[in-house]
């Protein structure tokens, strides 16, 4: 069995005072032995077990406080997102006419602003769920924390203590040399060596945890400001959302009345577009017709078999524009699609469906329309009762913007991505409504424009 290292004692001190071969003893057996130092040192750091479940804990709640961080950010940019739509269909509903009322363009801004309250405050209430979720695991982890530290604090307070009143009357130093041998003085230096480790391994877990504390608390803070603020913002946008809701009601009950009427107006427009549609479909197959033509007649006269091909810079246009399906920018820089390609049910008329071959696109009074592409004009004209249009080719693709009123293009221009092209019209008659159409072929196949447009 070993010997423990605090067994012999000072050799007697001369003098006639009291025996310090007494006191010695008492020091030496009230100083720790090596295994208590260990067991003090684990204690310190807590069991094995109970180590690791709270290494787990700490890891878990970090984890869960990191990815709820990246979880807020994205709720965070739908919220902006959610907040620019709702902007901008406010301010279109600003701009209609105050004293009119029962009007078709104010009850689709109204249907779509409470839509987009709706998703509004459903990215509120997700990111208050997350929030409370941090807080949890905030509060978990500090509460942990705090634990700990009160524990080590005690038992650096207590190790203070009693070293403070052993070094008062007694001196490590004599503790050393007093030993049998010169092993026996490495071992009791190296024990006093462990104990002087350990003292500052609390230490420094102190002043790590008190850190820790400090970080939690703040995040704590900023956690609880931000769910306050998205609680209030919450509210306020509720109250909002049944504004709307009777605004909404009430738009509907006036246009129900004027049903008939409606109906007839309904009509008379899809006839307005069906002939403007048309007119697109000639003028496009007009223009191929005459590009065969004259290709015909230029392949006739060099002896080349092959009439009609685009050429390398149309073959190049062509392929970058279909490359680019699904990822081209929108023909107006703010707004949002108001009627979608193909047969669709009317907003509210029963038993009504509208046929669109382009997609409209409601955006502010003032704004330009844009090319969604590099390209050439090849065409710019108007039909009555339709404002005026642009066909701008991209190769063997064509775009065409229409409802312009003033055109910042002319036939032959070269035209790059996002260019002006001309101001979409503002119709004071329908509620001050301003939209654009816009259509998309291949040849003269029409295409949906959704399909091709990013989202």
């Amino acid at each position: 069995m070993k010997k423990n290292i605090a067994t012999k004692y000072y050799p007697p001190v001369l003098g006639g005072r009291t025996d310090e071969r007494s006191k010695s003893k008492e020091y030496l057996h009230t100083l720790p032995c090596k295994e208590e130092v260990a067991e003090s040192k684990r204690s310190g750091r807590l069991s094995l077990a109970t180590r690791y479940s709270l290494l787990a804990t700490i890891i878990l709640s970090t984890l869960c406080i990191n990815l709820n961080a990246q979880t807020i950010k994205e709720l965070e940019a739908q919220k902006k997102k959610a907040l620019d739509e709702l902007a901008v269909t406010n301010r279109l509903l600003n701009e209609t006419q105050k004293d009119k009322k029962g009007t078709e363009n104010k009850l689709n801004l109204l249907k779509r602003s409470i839509k987009q309250s709706a998703n509004y405050i459903n990215a509120l209430n997700k990111e208050i769920g997350m929030l409370d979720e941090n807080i949890s695991s905030l509060q978990a982890s500090r509460l942990s924390h705090q634990e700990r530290l009160d524990r080590l604090r005690n038992e650096y307070a207590q190790s203070t203590r009693a070293i403070y009143s052993h070094h008062k009357y007694f001196s490590p130093l004599l503790f050393i040399i007093s030993a049998d041998n010169f092993n026996q003085a490495v071992r009791r230096f190296r024990y006093l060596q462990q104990v002087a480790s350990h003292r500052k391994y609390q230490a420094q877990e102190i002043a790590k945890i008190t850190q820790q504390l400090k970080t939690e608390e703040e995040l704590l803070t900023e956690n609880r400001i931000q769910k306050e603020t998205a609680v209030s913002a919450k509210e306020l946008e509720q109250q909002r959302l049944e504004q709307q809701r009777r605004k909404r009601n009430d738009e509907l009950a006036s246009l129900k009345k004027k049903e008939t009427s409606l109906k007839k107006k309904q009509k008379e427009q899809q006839k307005k577009a069906d002939k403007l549609n048309q007119k697109i479909q000639d003028m496009i197959a007009a223009e191929i017709k005459r590009q065969k033509e004259e290709a015909a007649k230029l392949a006739k006269q060099q002896g080349k078999k092959d009439p009609y091909e685009l050429s390398k810079e149309e073959k190049l246009v062509a392929g970058n524009f279909e490359a680019n399906k699904g990822k081209l920018p929108r023909p107006v820089e703010k707004g949002f699609i108001s009627g979608h390609f193909g047969v669709q049910p009317h907003p509210f008329l029963d038993k009504v469906q509208v046929n669109n071959k382009g997609t409209y696109f409601q955006i502010p009074a003032g704004a330009d329309a844009r090319a969604v592409f590099e390209g050439e004009v090849t065409q710019c004209f108007s039909v009555p009762g339709s404002n005026q249009s642009v066909i701008v080719k991209h190769g063997n693709y064509r775009t065409v913007y229409s409802n312009l009123v003033t055109l910042y293009v002319k036939v032959g221009d070269k035209i790059s991505t996002k260019q002006k092209i001309g101001k979409v019209y503002t119709d004071t008659e329908n509620d001050n409504k301003t939209e654009l159409y816009f259509m998309l072929y291949k040849d003269t196949e029409i295409q949906n424009p959704e399909n091709w447009l990013a989202n």
